[in-house]
């Protein structure tokens, strides 16, 4: 009789043992994936304004460093960059330009507006010497919100 007993206490512990290491169960993963999803819903798109606010920030910050550069090539060549040298200019110099003193821009390459397209660049601008604009997330001329286009006259 002994023997059987300890049998039995053994088969016992062994169950206890399983049952204390045992994982949560389906409800309660379901339960904790629909609390993840509510707080994601809630704070996803606060976190996706501030994400399109701050690229709306950075290309306004590039248009007046591209501004800069500008009137530092103005002040060197007498004018600015005509539309068809566009702001390459202020990288390389043009050719027939002698009074160069570039590069105008640090990294010697003009950088993309941040949703990764070629600013726009003309000159003669329609309300001043230059105009520099990107056409913001949606990459199309017009739009609002975070669509809208930005430039040197939004920036000033």
């Amino acid at each position: 009789m002994k023997h059987s007993e300890t049998q039995i206490g053994t088969a016992g512990r062994r169950r206890s043992r399983i049952r204390g290491q045992r994982g949560f169960t389906l409800v309660e993963m379901l339960v904790v994936i629909t609390i993840i999803g509510l707080i994601m819903s809630l704070v996803g798109p606060r976190v996706l304004n501030y994400l399109g606010e701050s690229k709306v920030k950075a290309a306004k910050i590039q248009i007046q460093s591209f501004s800069s550069a500008l009137d530092l090539f103005y002040l060197d060549a007498g004018r600015y960059p005509t539309s068809s040298e566009g702001l390459a200019a202020l990288v390389k110099p043009a050719p027939g330009l002698t009074a160069w003193n570039g590069p105008y821009l640090k990294g010697g390459t003009v950088p993309n507006d941040p949703w990764g397209k070629p600013y726009v660049y003309r000159s003669p601008g329609e309300r001043s010497a230059y105009e520099i604009i990107s056409y913001g997330a949606d990459g199309q001329e017009g739009g609002t919100g975070s669509a809208a286009d930005i430039s040197t006259a939004s920036v000033e």
